[in-house]
């Protein structure tokens, strides 16, 4: 069996079947270097956000170190109000102490004088 002469495409045919593979390995080349770029400047992008370990190191340390400054002066706020609360208490024992002892002395001389005055 034989293939009829007309069923062999013609060098025409085959030159314009050439060209549009080419155009459609052109566009879809220019495609993917299009998707290509649009990718690069998404990772550019994202790398303009990232922090290096050397920065975030420092910034921790930075933090820690106000941590610190924070607790120690927490603390010593503390001691203080501690301290002011010990000297409150103590002035007012020493108030109390100042106002009952001179009356328990003066009750107990008119205690001796009215004693001392019924023998």
């Amino acid at each position: 069996m034989s293939v009829p002469p007309t069923a062999e495409p013609t060098l025409w045919e085959l030159q314009r079947a050439l060209s549009q593979l080419r155009e459609d390995q052109r566009d879809g080349i220019a495609g993917l270097r299009d998707d290509l770029r649009g990718d690069i400047q998404a990772i550019a992008a994202r790398l303009e956000q990232v922090v290096t370990k050397d920065v975030y190191m420092a910034d921790q340390r930075l933090m820690a170190q106000r941590v610190e400054v924070v607790e120690r002066d927490l603390a010593a706020e503390r001691k203080a109000r501690e301290d002011t609360e010990a000297k409150a208490i103590a002035g007012r024992r020493w108030l109390v102490g100042a106002f009952v002892a001179p009356l328990a002395v003066a009750a107990a001389q008119l205690w001796l004088m009215a004693k001392g005055a019924a023998s």
